[in-house]
């Protein structure tokens, strides 16, 4: 065999190599999709944490979505004051952190004044238990104890304590992930000034609340009427807290006659250690 029946075949390799490498570049440079310098800027500004608090997928989804002015500068609550600010100065606006809140677990059934209707087995999950019998326990609206919000919480801020989700303040960042996730949405925000909270969420009629659990609002307005604020109405039988009217006077707490408004938890700590 002759060397030039090897070095043609070689040659002619060799050059289209090239000229495939040569297009490569070229292609890479006119179908290059440019992505804005901010995207990496915020998403390092971020926690980090992607807890999904926010209505996106991830850190990096929410720092597209601000660069592309889908959401605003200040839509990570985990990141606090810190974040927004340095957000703001990434975008060249001026931002202003939203309210502090914690997350609150409006239910107060534990195993103890639940009443239990039956055991369920198989998958520990909030979803499957809500469509298949509704949980273990007599209440339709009750925490039914599985931990979905505990799984979804990236700062091991909630745990399931006697059958009922319980939110640790000291770690809670108010991302609202665990509000998202909950099926019964028992779990709202609540500003970190608020000093009393409705730890129930039954809308059952009074004498139903009653045979269900031990510790369920029974929508007697007595709280309602006693409020000098006109801050708590009962809606859809359970009352509800209108914190932009409290004045956190603590009457309607005193006034309830199954005791399901109390102290925030934090405020059981700071103002009454021995709660």
């Amino acid at each position: 065999m002759e060397l030039t029946e090897i070095l043609i075949p070689v040659a002619i390799f060799a050059g289209l190599g090239v000229a495939l490498g040569i297009l490569l570049a070229v292609a890479s440079r006119v179908f290059a999709v440019k992505t804005d310098e901010r995207v990496g800027q915020i998403a390092e500004a971020l926690p980090g944490a992607n807890c999904g608090g926010c209505g996106y997928s991830g850190c990096a989804a929410l720092a597209e979505a601000i660069v592309k002015g889908e959401a605003p500068a200040n839509a990570c609550r985990a990141g606090g004051e810190a974040c927004a600010a340095r957000i703001g100065e990434i975008m060249g606006v001026a931002v202003h952190a939203q309210t502090p809140v914690r997350a609150r677990v409006l239910c107060s059934g534990s195993c103890g004044r639940a009443k239990a209707k039956c055991v369920c087995e198989g998958v520990q999950d909030c979803f499957a238990a809500d469509r298949m019998c509704g949980g273990g326990k007599l209440c339709p609206d009750g925490c039914m104890g599985f931990g979905s919000c505990v799984a979804a919480c990236r700062y091991d801020a909630l745990h399931v304590v006697d059958g009922v989700a319980t939110v640790d303040p000291a770690r809670c960042t108010g991302c609202g992930a665990c509000a998202q996730i909950c099926p019964r949405h028992l779990i709202v925000l609540v500003p970190v000034t608020a000093r009393y909270c409705v730890v129930c969420s039954s809308h059952e009629s009074g004498a139903q609340t009653r045979a269900a659990c031990d510790a369920g609002c029974i929508g007697c307005r007595i709280c309602e009427k006693n409020c000098p604020a006109d801050a708590i109405h009962v809606v859809n039988n359970c009352a509800v807290i209108d914190y932009d009217r409290c004045t956190s006077c603590g009457l309607c707490a005193s006034k309830c006659p199954r005791k399901v408004i109390t102290l925030c938890e934090e405020r059981k700590t700071l103002e009454n250690p021995a709660f």
